[in-house]
């Protein structure tokens, strides 16, 4: 087989993150109908689809294979760029991550910030849940990720973390009016809750393991956001599982309340990079492992 055609692998990478045809021919300043002709080139060059056309556009198996190889020569190339060419004006380094809410919640950002501040980057978070960060990576969408999964894809590495302690909690007033003599099955089904989204199973394990509740049995707010859900339980509307270095202010002070102190759910997080990584990308893992391995617990 002949080698690949790079600028049909960019018009593959630019139709998966614009989501449109149209919008990728703008970006790489073509026609629409070029676009289209260079993912077709691309298709008949390895035989098989790329792209399953439909809402939202999502790459085949090989295409996310594709993606995966040319997100990782853009890294190669971007940091041989200015060894070659030392006078070429330096352009925005782009590096999308897949983080899960509540490391950007807690101590994520506390690990990109210095490199934000040092380095010229693009940074674009994909935010997702901690058992689906993977699939970010495998689709090409993303080059690091931080996920509940030890095991690395083939071609990355993995870097324990620590451990990020959960803990169910409400306000007082909350707990005083829904769980006046304590957390159990009947209390539980009067009280509502929270979680991230329907794809969120961390609440329905917990519930299920300790209390033996089905996701039906209970009412349950869906808010994608791990600082709303700490206003919403000081507003006294809901409680909910919680990293505990989330709200260790509001535990101390009591404006919070822990209400199982012995059930308390606990995660390990690992950093998921590419075995190869280097430069400026080597950096952002480095730091990542560093800061996520003095914040969370061990």
């Amino acid at each position: 087989m002949a080698n690949f055609d790079y600028k049909h692998l960019a018009a593959l990478a630019e139709v998966i993150e614009q989501q449109s045809f149209a919008l990728a021919a703008q970006k790489l300043f073509i026609s629409q109908s070029a676009i289209s002709q260079r993912i077709k080139a691309l298709e008949e060059h390895i035989g098989q689809p790329v792209l399953i056309r439909n809402q939202p556009i999502v790459a085949t198996l090989a295409g996310e294979q594709i993606l995966s190889h040319f997100k990782k020569v853009k890294q190669l190339e971007h940091e041989l760029v200015p060894i070659l060419y030392p006078d070429k004006p330096i352009k925005p380094m782009k590096v999308s991550l897949a983080i899960n809410a509540d490391s950007i919640a807690t101590w994520f950002i506390d690990a990109i910030t210095p490199i934000l501040k040092n380095h010229l980057v693009e940074l674009n978070l994909i935010i997702e849940h901690e058992e689906r960060t993977l699939d970010k990576l495998r689709s090409g969408q993303a080059i690091g990720a931080v996920s509940v999964i030890e095991q690395p894809l083939k071609g990355y590495r993995s870097f324990k973390l620590g451990k990020m302690e959960y803990c169910l909690v409400a306000s007082k007033g909350f707990a005083q009016k829904y769980f006046p003599d304590g957390v159990n099955q009947r209390s539980l089904t009067m009280a509502p809750a929270i979680s991230y989204d329907h794809k969120d199973d961390m609440h329905v394990r917990y519930i299920a393991k300790h209390f033996n509740l089905a996701a039906s049995e209970y009412y349950c707010h869906s808010v994608c956001s791990s600082e709303a859900f700490v206003a919403l339980v000081k507003q006294d509307v809901a409680y909910c599982l919680l990293p505990k270095l989330q709200i260790e202010q509001e535990l101390n002070s009591g404006q919070l309340i822990s209400l199982c102190p012995d059930k308390k759910l606990v995660e390990t997080l690992y950093w998921h990079s590419w075995v190869l990584v280097k430069g400026v990308n080597k950096k952002i893992s480095e730091q990542i492992v560093k800061i996520g391995r003095e914040k969370l617990a061990h």
